[in-house]
């Protein structure tokens, strides 16, 4: 790869696009991962995410960025976020330094992961993705359309979101099952029974919380 007067050769690390690229990054950074202390340790390439006490979340943080001084990674703290409740008060200055993040407004890796602005947001982005693709898709096949809504831009991010973050009773659920009702007999030449369009806009039970 030539940029301006270098060279930067192949052989100098994973390359984007490099399929054996993930596996590499993460079996160098696993060892580190390991040794943390935290009671939630996830890992997603270059993405983690820690969570318990102040204490063990702040020395975990100091292991990565030394650890990581060493093989040459180094912490984005722009893209850092720190996650906790609006009273919550963190004394450490790295944490600090770390964007804040109200618990309505969470996500990770792309589901909100509690009732709020967040959530909304994501079933306001679903229904729109929707309307643009079934209004797109009158220009291709019925078949055709029906492979894409089935496997693109339907189905998958909805069941990410249902399993990431249950919205019992969300207002939006009603929109989108209006909109995937009305724009699959169209586009898809498939009419749904009436059964099946009910059921589909049954309400979601609550979760309960089972009390010791």
């Amino acid at each position: 790869m030539f940029f301006s007067s270098y060279i930067v050769f192949s052989e100098e690390g994973p390359q984007q696009g490099d399929p054996i690229g993930p596996l590499l990054f993460s079996n160098t950074i696993h060892p580190v991962l390991s040794s943390l202390e935290t009671s939630l340790n996830l890992g997603n390439v270059d993405n983690v995410t820690l969570g318990g006490t102040v204490k063990a979340v702040a020395s975990d943080v100091a292991k990565i960025v030394k650890a990581g001084t060493e093989i040459g990674l180094s912490l984005n703290v722009s893209k850092c976020e720190f996650i906790a409740h609006k009273d919550f008060q963190v004394d450490d200055a790295l944490l600090q330094s770390f964007h804040r993040v109200e618990l309505e407004d969470v996500s990770l890796l792309g589901a909100p992961l509690f009732p709020g602005a967040e959530l909304d947001t994501a079933w306001d982005d679903r229904c729109e993705d929707l309307t643009r693709a079934a209004d797109r898709l009158s220009a291709i096949g019925a078949q055709d359309a029906l492979i894409l809504l089935r496997s693109s831009f339907s189905a998958p991010k909805v069941l990410h979101l249902l399993r990431c973050c249950p919205p019992a009773d969300h207002p939006v659920l009603g929109r989108h099952c209006n909109l995937s009702a009305s724009r699959l007999p169209t586009h898809t030449s498939l009419e749904p029974p009436l059964r099946q369009v009910r059921q589909q806009k049954l309400p979601l039970p609550a979760r309960r919380s089972v009390l010791p």
